[in-house]
């Protein structure tokens, strides 16, 4: 079981990214999914999370109206578009599946990717 991230990298204020995860070794569709970040020196935070059938989005309200959570159940793809980034949003940004649960809570994610570090400069 894996879930591979991609896209990060460095970026000036104001810019975008996009981020994206891909499940393997399970079947993607049967898993709600979310984002965390975890900045240097800081705790691991919730970013957003998207329901099994994309039906539901959540966001932190640090990045409401910037982010937007998308998937691809037939890619076994989730993906993390990022505007108007902020410094503040540098962390290394984490995608994790859940059968089923808070999206906030990080602990009720069974399945982590590798991290994908977003630096976002002045």
């Amino acid at each position: 079981v894996q879930l591979q991230a991609s896209g990060g990298g460095l970026v000036q204020a104001g810019g975008s990214l996009r981020l994206s995860c891909v499940l393997s070794g399970r079947t993607f569709s049967n898993y709600d999914m979310g984002w965390f970040r975890q900045a240097p020196g800081k705790e691991r935070e919730f970013v957003s999370g998207i329901s099994w059938r994309s039906t539901l989005t959540f966001y932190a309200d640090s990045v409401k109206d910037r982010f937007g959570i998308s998937r691809d159940n037939g890619k076994s793809t989730v993906s993390l578009q990022m505007n108007s980034l902020k410094t503040e949003d540098t962390a290394v940004y984490y995608c994790a599946a859940q059968y089923r649960g808070n999206y906030a809570y990080a602990g009720g994610y069974t399945i982590w990717g590798q991290g994908t570090l977003v630096t976002v400069s002045s």
